[in-house]
């Protein structure tokens, strides 16, 4: 029998975990409901150990098997996103203002899927252990989990994430080796001018002017300070000065965004925003006063860890399921800082034609349930025999 078989006898019921999920998404580290909800299913599973209140609100589940010296982590994200709802869908969200827009209720009923049917047989030799991770929309859980002793508590030799997306076939999946995702920054620029009446502005210092040319300078950047075989994205995405239409403002303040796949162009574009935003400032006479937030860092996969996830998906799916050349995605993912401390990888399942992820009509697919649990079942059992055979 095949893993995807195998696990098609609770899929049906994991459906029903997902939706119930669904209606009752909470946000960041409030995720009472949530954590409870997980913390139940895998104390009914009869898991080893179940831990709460890891970094705030995250849950561990650890599973024993045979004896053996390893020990791998699957890891699926909680948190909801504020967005309004507008999928009509049965299970629709029962919280105003909260959504699951991203999928992680998904992703968290299919490795609670993983987990029952791991449970159930403990075919494998060494432990598994089940990270379900508080506030990975900005707010950082990974690295809370982390700092709170997740690796001191859970020591493991690897560590696999995913991640649904939508218009690639359910069913399918793509991993690469190296950068998968994109590190994402964050910066402030407050450009100080001198206001006046708008009649007569060489009285003035037009923040405006500055913050104008500023833009135009910043899109510099990429085109002409970037190696062109390297990925990077600076985007101003806010531009804000002003009240009324005959006076030049004091001030004016931009914001954007700075993303790249490789930790050197990150800090070479952290660099010459600040530079720029100097330097075009004191032209006009201006001053810019420059907060630059570092976010998540780059999410690099481990080439033999990301080639242990494109055999497990062969061996639970068939080779057609999965593309081991995946396209880099510019988005961020906090995934990156267990990546940073154990070896493993990130990759992608299959949601079908649906909305986008953080569009209010998103929904995650429930038919990519029971082959998502084929594969976690089928990697955790690779990564264990793997690690065994080292």
């Amino acid at each position: 029998m095949s893993a995807l078989e195998e696990i098609a006898a609770i899929a049906g019921e994991a459906v029903l975990w997902r939706r119930d999920l669904h209606r009752r998404p909470e946000l960041l580290y409030a995720l009472d409901e949530t954590s409870a909800f997980v913390a139940g299913k895998l104390s009914a599973f009869g898991l080893d150990e179940v831990a709460t209140g890891v970094g705030g609100s995250g849950v561990v589940g650890v599973l024993r098997g045979r004896p053996g010296n390893r020990a791998v982590a699957l890891r699926a994200d909680m948190d909801a996103l504020p967005i309004e709802e507008i999928t009509g869908a049965p299970w629709a969200s029962e919280k105003p203002g909260a959504m699951h827009a991203c999928g992680h209720d998904g992703h968290t009923a299919t490795l609670l899927a993983a987990a029952r049917r791991l449970a159930a047989d403990r075919d494998f030799a060494g432990t598994v252990v089940f990270v379900f991770q508080p506030a990975e929309e900005g707010g950082a859980g990974a690295r809370a989990m982390i700092d709170d002793g997740l690796f001191e508590r859970f020591p493991v030799d690897e560590i696999y994430g995913i991640h649904n997306m939508p218009g690639l076939p359910v069913g399918r999946f793509a991993v690469r080796p190296g950068a998968i995702m994109a590190s994402t920054d964050r910066f402030y620029i407050d450009i100080l001018g001198r206001g006046g009446h708008a009649a007569r502005p060489h009285e003035t210092i037009d923040p405006i002017l500055v913050g104008a040319q500023l833009v135009t300078a910043l899109q510099s950047i990429v085109a002409r300070n970037t190696d062109p075989l390297a990925a990077g994205v600076v985007s101003v995405t806010t531009f804000h000065a002003g009240n009324t239409d005959n006076v030049i403002p004091q001030t004016a303040r931009l914001s954007g965004t700075v993303r790249a796949l490789d930790e050197k162009v990150r800090g070479e574009l952290e660099a010459s925003v600040g530079h720029i935003a100097t330097t075009v400032a004191a032209a006009f006479g201006a001053e810019a006063r420059l907060a630059y937030e570092r976010g998540y860092p780059v999410t690099v996969n481990h080439a033999a860890a990301a080639a242990r996830v494109g055999d497990a998906v062969e061996d639970a799916l068939g080779s057609d399921a999965i593309d081991r050349a995946a396209a880099p995605w510019m988005a961020a993912e906090d995934f990156s800082f267990y990546l940073e401390r154990v070896s493993g990888a990130y990759f992608f399942m299959g949601n079908g034609p649906s909305a986008g992820l953080h569009h209010p009509a998103y929904d995650f697919a429930d038919d990519a349930i029971a082959p998502g649990a084929a594969v976690w079942t089928a990697l955790a059992k690779a990564s264990l025999a793997a690690a065994d055979r080292a």
